[in-house]
């Protein structure tokens, strides 16, 4: 092999190398936006699930409020 044909070869390795180096770089950047894209919806899901905890929550402190409440009227009737 001829100097001119190393260097040829050299120069198409590095090409060919370079290529598959700028694929992987896209892939991944496309893997990491999809990422990044995944995690912003699952912070809003976490995010929307806790006001509806927190609302069943209170809901739920209300009910036991009325339930106490009417627990009460009850006691009153037995006891008069």
């Amino acid at each position: 092999m001829t100097p001119a044909e190393q260097d040829s070869d050299s120069l198409a390795s590095l090409e060919d190398r370079i290529q598959r180096a700028v694929a992987l770089v896209g892939k991944l950047r496309k893997e990491r936006d999809a990422a990044l894209e995944e995690a912003a919806q699952t912070r809003s899901e976490a995010a929307r699930m806790g006001d509806e905890m927190r609302a069943l929550q209170a809901e739920r402190k209300q009910v036991r409020s009325r339930i106490e409440k009417l627990l009460s009227q009850i006691d009153q009737l037995n006891a008069g």
